[in-house]
């Protein structure tokens, strides 16, 4: 009997039942085209994995401040912070942790191999075009880390003509920030090219909750600088050359005890040079050559300023690509090395480096009222041998409007270097976490509406808990059960999700720490002549913050509201209201989130 809903014996006949008394229905793209679910392009409405799209309008009509804000405000994800902007941040798919997320950028891997997990607070929004999230296993096409899902960044491009776009916004806590860019493209050359600076003089980030010796009730600032830019090439037909590359540099004040004055410096990289193109008929093939790269030192006043030293992070990635049709469907495969490095001056990491050769196929295709997606990659590891990994999903098509569908996956995650060989907290010993994962779904679809229900379960063998030293612990369990609606009502933009879930590690019978049980979104919009009004309501239930459930970080309900108004052909004028009923809560055991706050922004261009 499930967890989820005691009294129900399967959690996938309450999704249907909720589905089918459904009357009205989800708003999406369904023409959308997306490439993150299988490699490769494909209908958003042809999908079996669960997809979102973030294109550009919704990044400039969200309330949120941060990439990682953005992220939560998506059915199926929480996140957790150690305080306000710019302060470390993380997102959980369906109830895993951050590093079982694969996060890339236009293609390229993004993170550190130190700590295994994504910059997410280091990348800003404005330099960012549209972000598919996929939830699910796809370890068999991407490999390892891609156990809850894939967050794919797309970052700006070029466009025919020349267009500009400024930003100016002011708000809470004493933030400054400001963005231009432009777009370009004449004959076989575009391009586009962007810059952004933020200044916040932030807030205390903790309170006295927080361990003995770390809460200093200072102001934690913030500030960053990014720079990003793309140029690309029409070589004749459909093939194309294209450079890319992004640069963000970030600091924050942090609170290291009474007294001191602490900062992170972070440095975000990613540059890529690809080409792409048919070669034969149906025959696509890109190739891929990139590297991504992240520094991370702290300083300390210490009259003068000490800095302990910069760790170093460098991916170099080698992808070849190539995709055809066949009878069955469409035909994907992809060679791939990725190389990763990392360096910290006066540690000695046993392990420095770490070699990866990974050969996937895909399969996707239709028949009918049938849809069916394969995938399996075998990836050999320098430091932990060879590791195989795979997918299936199969969908039916009841009627015009329903589809019901099954999915089952393989995944692996690589312990990272700091969990190995950090000194005085590494253990050299650990293996892979290693799961599988099962899926029972529905999705009913009619004009542009629709309404989405899955049951799934994940079981990671080998689990890496978060802890003083690190340790793999049998297994770990998440069982969970998501719905989401959409649908458009008379001139009104409605949205709403649920999310139940039970995350256990299934050696001690405890919940995973900082996941919350349940998650409720509420979303509505209105378009009223030059204004667009909007309104979305997070509620999140009680989660602990350690493994033996004795630090209780209460839930929250938080209502953001924006108000948007065109002052002209190419000029708005934005005023968003977080937290507008000034309620004080964490996600972080004794870290404090923002009160009230406000930002005014004025934008021109797109």
């Amino acid at each position: 009997m499930s967890r989820l809903f005691p009294g129900c014996a399967r959690p996938a006949a309450v999704a249907a039942a909720v589905l089918l008394s459904c009357s009205t229905f989800a708003q999406t793209q369904f023409g959308t085209v997306v490439l993150t679910a299988q490699r490769q392009p494909q209908r958003i409405d042809q999908a079996l994995a669960e997809v979102s799209v973030i294109d550009r309008a919704e990044i400039e009509a969200h309330a949120g401040r941060s990439l990682v804000e953005l992220l939560a405000a998506q059915p199926g994800i929480q996140f957790w912070a150690n305080g306000g902007l710019g302060k470390s941040g993380s997102i959980s798919i369906r109830g895993l942790e951050t590093r079982h997320t694969l996060v890339l950028i236009d293609g390229v891997r993004s993170g550190s191999a130190t700590t295994g997990t994504p910059a997410l607070d280091n990348l800003p929004l404005d330099a960012i075009e549209r972000i598919e999230i996929v939830r699910g296993p796809l370890s068999g096409l991407y490999g390892s880390d891609a156990v809850g899902g894939v967050v794919q960044i797309f970052t700006r491009k070029g466009a025919q003509g020349l267009q500009t776009r400024v930003r100016l916004a002011a708000g809470s806590h004493g933030l400054r920030q400001a963005g231009a860019g432009l777009s370009f493209g004449a004959g076989p050359v575009d391009g586009a090219i962007g810059l952004q600076a933020l200044r916040d003089d932030g807030f205390s980030s903790t309170n006295a909750r927080v361990p003995v010796g770390s809460h200093h009730p200072d102001r934690d600032g913030f500030e960053q600088e990014a720079l990003n830019a793309r140029l690309g090439l029409k070589l004749g037909g459909d093939w194309r050359l294209d450079a890319l590359g992004l640069h963000s540099r970030g600091e924050s004040q942090i609170d290291d005890g009474p007294g001191a004055d602490a900062r992170a410096r972070l440095t975000s990289q990613v540059a890529s040079l690809q080409a792409g193109g048919t070669v034969q008929g149906s025959w696509h093939s890109q190739l891929r050559l990139a590297r991504s790269k992240e520094g991370y030192n702290t300083l300390v006043s210490a009259s003068p300023w000490t800095d302990l030293g910069e760790i170093r992070t460098q991916q170099t990635q080698l992808s070849w690509e190539n995709r055809v049709a066949t009878p069955l469907g469409q035909l994907l495969g992809v060679l791939e090395r990725i190389e990763q490095e990392v360096h910290k001056p006066a540690t000695n990491y046993t392990v420095t480096e770490r070699r990866i050769t990974g050969l996937a196929l895909g399969l996707s295709g239709q028949k009918g009222a049938q849809h069916w997606q394969f995938s399996a990659r075998r990836d050999r590891n320098s430091q932990f041998g060879t590791e195989n990994t795979g997918s299936a999903a199969y969908g039916l098509d009841l009627n015009e409007h329903l589809r019901a569908g099954l999915a089952l996956g393989s995944s692996f995650v690589a312990p990272s270097f700091n969990q190995l060989y950090w000194p005085g907290f590494g253990s050299p010993t650990l293996q892979p976490e290693r799961g599988q994962h099962r899926e029972l779904n529905a999705r009913w679809q009619q004009g542009v509406h629709q309404v989405r229900a899955a049951w799934f379960l994940n079981r990671i063998r080998g689990y890496i808990p978060a802890g003083p030293r690190p340790a793999n612990v049998p297994r770990a369990e998440i069982e969970g059960l998501s719905l989401s609606w959409e649908a458009n009502w008379r001139g009104w933009g409605l949205n709403a999700s649920l999310e139940a879930l039970d995350p256990r590690n299934a050696a001690t019978d405890k919940l995973l720490s900082r996941r919350a049980k349940d998650s409720l979104r509420l979303g509505l919009e209105r378009q009223l002549g030059d204004w667009q009004l909007g309104a979305q309501l997070r509620s999140v239930g009680d989660r602990y913050d350690d493994a033996a459930n004795k630090q209780v970080v209460k839930g929250h309900t938080v209502l953001d509201l924006r108000a948007d108004w065109r002052l002209a052909k190419d000029l708005r004028l934005g005023l968003k209201l977080n937290n507008a009923a000034d309620r004080e809560y964490e996600t972080v055991y004794g870290y404090n989130q923002p009160r009230r706050e406000w930002l005014l922004s004025l934008r021109w261009g797109e």
